[in-house]
């Protein structure tokens, strides 16, 4: 008796559910979405105590509009969402800065993290961590583990 119950609470709900939605849900068109970046996996990972982090923003090679910029902010929480680092971008001429609010092009980069709180000369503690990529008000985030 208790599952003839639970069935028909089933048939119940479902029949609660407009059949358009479920046919929209199926075959919905692709949305813009907006400009084309990528945030690659961490290597090495896992890490002590540097690691570095690929990204790309357009569609490099060929970089269909090469005149675009891309505003880019990567920056690294731990699992409590606090601020830890924002790492630096490697090779270009950018190198060294700050990955935060940069305006670049179109093309494939990596950024470095020491493995160093922001601002000390502190070492992040092991555990997991996120890597967050902000292009243009969009973003990825991306897990890394820290192992000493």
């Amino acid at each position: 008796m208790r599952h003839l119950w639970a069935a028909m609470v089933v048939l119940a709900l479902g029949a609660l559910v407009p059949r358009g939605a479920m046919a929209q849900e199926q075959s919905s068109p692709p949305r813009d979405r907006g400009p084309k970046f990528e945030l690659g996996q961490n290597y090495p990972n896992p890490f002590n105590p540097t690691t570095t982090i690929p990204f790309t923003l357009g569609d490099p090679p060929s970089c269909s509009d090469p005149g675009r910029t891309y505003r880019v902010t990567l920056q690294i929480y731990n699992i409590l969402a606090q601020l830890v680092a924002i790492p630096v971008l490697q090779g270009g001429g950018d190198a060294g800065q700050p990955v935060r609010e940069l305006e670049l092009p179109c093309g494939s980069y990596t950024a470095y993290w020491d493995g160093n709180i922001n601002g000390t000369s502190e070492e992040a503690a092991s555990g997991v961590y996120l890597y967050r990529l902000q292009v243009d008000g969009r973003v990825v985030v991306k897990k890394m583990l820290v192992a000493k």
